[in-house]
């Protein structure tokens, strides 16, 4: 656990947060934010037929699969806990975050879609793994090292899905179904570990077919569900995003810590919220029928937006505007009895919809973590096939299903900051191929800009 903490406060420290948060000013500079400039254009292409390309998948159904792995815990869960433990403020730079992550998104599903390959199934495989091996080595020629940093990327990979992707997903499905319902966790388990089975032998295509109805109708349910609560308490916005912005840039959070904790808190949680830079999303991007990386890169660049502006947004407010959280006059912050995580926004929901509140808490996290699990399934089945090969695919696939069974009826703290860090490991590969082949990027970005 020391080693495994230490880990963890490198991988979410002030380095890697900078790095993270650096290479998303860099790129959107270089592409002149295209992530605002061509917000509608994006909107656009999403549901555009007029996409070519020889991939498995739609670039609708690309952009659920990659959102089904982002929107979940860290929606409902990581919003709470970085208001609980940073301050209001928090959600300032989680925005913050999310603001220049589009334009890192953007930059993945460019590189992804650029440096995909065909396996020897005849699928589309792709992602930081190919990016960082193939591109470096066509920018800076042959070396060991860009092979050893694809690898490393893809190893991290395959640990963080077991934990990020699967054991912790089924362990708060597990937890909701129990609290709300009653139900033994062992039932549970073995009932998503069966739906999971089902969807998963079908590969991609099973997977983005179910996460493309799962991720819109749960968010539209999660997002109307607080919509409610704030009409009815729409006196109390303004009062919100007074705590967040006065919070953001005092040096208060809790018990009157710095204000480095309220900054660490906002882009860490805003970082696992939409996963922009981890190199996740990209391999769901590669799997997308287009063959040009520019519609694709903006595409995949709303990513950041639907998750933490809208969604992270709304899960902010209804806390916020429970009086569950107290900003003192002297800028010190109190949480009432010392709530975190899910419980914070449940009882908050409750508070405002008594009797029902609770239940769109618990079925936001059952929909949302099962679209989580399915998503990274398809993440850790890349990198596996990256390091061992199609044929290795196979074992993970039955790995995962008892996994998911094993994950929901155990205590798993250890697994929880074992996955954390790896999942905040694998950045750093991803982020070193983003920077080196940045150039490739502002130049497929000025040739569309110069078209237009």
């Amino acid at each position: 656990m020391d080693l495994l903490n230490a880990l963890n406060s490198f991988a979410w420290g002030p380095i890697m947060i900078t790095f993270l948060v650096g290479t998303g000013v860099i790129l959107s500079l270089g592409t002149g934010f295209v992530q605002f400039r061509k917000m509608g254009e994006a909107f656009k292409m999403l549901f555009s037929k007029d996409h070519v390309g020889d991939g498995d998948i739609t670039p609708f159904q690309a952009l659920m699969t990659s959102l089904s792995a982002t929107i979940g815990t860290g929606n409902i869960a990581g919003v709470a806990t970085a208001i609980a433990l940073g301050g209001p403020g928090a959600v300032f730079w989680m925005w913050a975050t999310a603001a220049v992550g589009g334009a890192t998104k953007y930059g993945e599903a460019v590189l992804a879609i650029k440096y995909r390959i065909v396996n020897e199934k005849g699928e589309q495989s792709g992602g930081p793994m190919y990016y960082i091996e193939n591109g470096m080595t066509e920018r800076f020629g042959p070396n060991k090292l860009w092979k050893a940093l694809g690898w490393a990327f893809a190893f991290f990979g395959v640990i963080a899905s077991f934990g990020i992707g699967n054991m912790v997903q089924s362990n708060s499905v597990a937890a909701a179904m129990e609290s709300s319902f009653s139900i033994p966790p062992y039932v549970s388990g073995g009932i998503i570990a069966v739906l999971t089975a089902l969807v998963i032998l079908g590969g991609i295509k099973s997977i983005a077919k179910v996460t493309s109805k799962i991720v819109p109708v749960m968010a539209l349910f999660f997002v109307a569900g607080s919509l409610v609560v704030l009409f009815g308490k729409a006196a109390l916005i303004p009062q919100a995003f007074g705590m967040i912005f006065s919070n953001a840039f005092t040096g208060t959070a809790v018990g009157g810590g710095l204000l480095g904790t309220v900054i660490r808190m906002g882009v860490a949680r805003g970082v696992f919220s939409n996963e922009a830079g981890l190199g996740s999303a990209p391999i769901a991007h590669a799997a997308s029928s287009n063959d040009n990386p520019y519609t694709q890169g903006l595409i995949a660049s709303l990513s950041p937006l639907i998750d933490t502006l809208v969604i992270c947004t709304m899960t902010a407010l209804v806390i916020l505007v429970s009086g569950l959280v107290t900003l003192g006059p002297d800028g010190v912050m109190t949480v009432t009895d010392g709530l975190n995580g899910a419980a914070l926004t449940s009882r908050a929901f409750e508070l405002s919809l008594p009797g029902i509140g609770k239940y769109i808490v618990s079925f936001g996290l059952i929909f949302f973590a099962f679209s989580t699990i399915l998503g990274w399934f398809y993440y850790g089945s890349k990198c596996l096939e990256y390091i061992a090969g199609v044929k290795a695919v196979a074992v993970y696939k039955w790995l995962w299903v008892v996994f998911v069974f094993v994950g929901a009826t155990l205590k798993i703290g250890i697994v929880w900051n074992l996955s954390d860090t790896f999942n905040g490991l694998m950045a750093i590969p991803n982020l070193i191929g983003l920077i080196a082949l940045a150039p490739m990027i502002f130049a497929i970005t000025k040739e569309k800009k110069l078209k237009n």
